[in-house]
């Protein structure tokens, strides 16, 4: 009878392999607050333009115009453009006077289709919410008033002309799209409570996972969790979130099954969404297995895919969370069949890196823009489009030949890697020993 080998005794004088020290990541909600001169903790946005909100929405109310909801088209975006109109409605303005506007496939808020879309709604009272900010002309071009509610990195005054805002980007723990829409309009009805708190949940999982804990800063949402589970609002975001990243794009029956459900649970029955998760899931499993290649000082990542459906953004994330390396800072993915003749990419930061401070903290707007900062031309031509959203959880999109251009600029040479391969095929004598395989933990 065979029996299992035995151990071989520990050479005494070969070296102790230590274990590598396991990555701590602070808790989101635990991240140290800004306070005012007063010494008075400043959350989840400036108190000042977190009155200006409520006193906007107020009016909006009262004046009983035409008014405009341009929501972001996630689980975040589509939880604040909720929040938002049952709060409206609450205070008493009508639901014919309510319109919501979705930019098309691939554009943005800022592009100048959708600002010409949104003119010819000539709403008097615009509101943009999740969308990020920038500083072009005005959010329309016919008279109106507009409010930006967001928490995207924006740099100092990087708003449309004449738009007043709040945001949340620099206030940390920094408060989703709808945590913030949450804040601003509970305390304006006294029934707004049961028909909000889960919205807000189910922006605050979208964007920070169903893990986040809901400690201080966070508000108490004890009493919703106990009418709506976390597991049903978790599976309800998967769902919200599928169509706009289906091929279709069908953002507008997110919206429906948003804006009218009272619970996750009508969601979870919602046949259309289900048909878009099943799509999205079965893309992102074709691409996810895409083998990455490395930057020329190893810390960018960058798997490149072909698919009309927007799995970039969770292929990046998936991967952030696989590979390993004391070097690696950030996992891109980008997309060539999104767009005719476009790249379409996200970045994320990778495991090994997110526990950073200080000077070492990884900025992904900061690296990417680096990797150009000396090349004005290409850097022009990229636009405002490049680099966009968090410090932690950025993107864009950008042509074809702007891509490859920035790849060499990475260092990720097709031509130079099949060679370097080739060689080292034939080579028996040398052991590589920098392969993919060292990247990665077990997916």
């Amino acid at each position: 009878m065979l029996s299992p080998p035995k151990r071989k005794a520990a050479d005494a004088n070969s070296p102790i392999k230590s274990k590598k020290p396991k990555i701590l990541i602070p808790e989101y909600h635990l991240a140290l607050q800004r306070c005012d001169k007063s010494g008075e903790v400043v959350w989840p946005a400036p108190k000042e333009q977190i009155e200006l909100s409520r006193a906007r929405i107020l009016e909006c109310a009262k004046a009983g115009k035409l008014t405009l909801i341009v929501p972001d088209k996630d689980a975040d975006g589509l939880s604040s453009g909720a929040i938002l109109h049952h709060t409206l409605t609450s205070l008493g303005l009508s639901s014919s006077l309510i319109s919501v506007y979705f930019p098309s496939k691939g554009l943005s808020i800022h592009d100048k289709s959708t600002r010409e879309a949104i003119t010819s709604k000539a709403s008097s009272y615009i509101f943009v919410l999740d969308q990020g900010s920038r500083k072009p002309g005005a959010v329309s071009d016919a008279p109106h008033k507009a409010l930006i509610i967001d928490h995207h990195f924006a740099e100092k005054d990087g708003f449309p002309k004449g738009a007043e805002f709040v945001t949340a980007h620099d206030r940390p723990p920094v408060a989703t799209s709808s945590l913030l829409t949450y804040h601003i309009c509970l305390p304006l009805h006294p029934d707004l409570n049961a028909k909000i708190s889960w919205l807000a949940a189910l922006g605050m999982h979208g964007d920070l996972g169903g893990a986040i804990k809901w400690q201080p800063p966070f508000p108490d949402m004890n009493e919703t969790f106990k009418q709506h589970s976390k597991q049903s609002i978790n599976a309800a975001v998967a769902l919200v979130n599928a169509p706009r990243r289906s091929a279709a794009y069908n953002v507008e029956a997110a919206w429906s099954a948003v804006s009218n459900a009272i619970g996750p649970a009508s969601i979870l029955n919602d046949k259309t969404l289900e048909a878009a998760s099943i799509e999205v899931r079965q893309e992102t499993e074709r691409c996810t297995h895409t083998p990455p290649k490395f930057s020329a000082d190893a810390t960018i990542a960058v798997l490149t895919i072909s698919s009309a459906a927007q799995v970039h953004l969770v292929i990046a994330t998936r991967w952030s969370g696989h590979l390993k390396s004391n070097k690696l800072e950030i996992v891109m993915c980008a997309n060539q069949g999104y767009l005719p003749g476009m790249v379409n990419f996200s970045c994320r930061i990778a495991k090994d890196a997110r526990a950073r401070e200080g000077d070492a903290k990884v900025d992904i707007i900061k690296k990417l823009e680096g990797i150009v900062a000396d090349h004005k031309d290409l850097r022009q031509r990229l636009g405002e489009s490049f680099a966009r959203g968090h410090k932690e959880a950025s993107g864009g999109i950008m042509k074809r030949d702007d891509w490859e251009a920035f790849k060499k600029l990475m260092g990720i040479d097709e031509d130079r890697r099949k060679k370097v391969d080739s060689s080292h095929k034939r080579s028996k004598k040398i052991a590589q020993r920098n392969t993919l395989a060292n990247y990665f933990t077990k997916l």
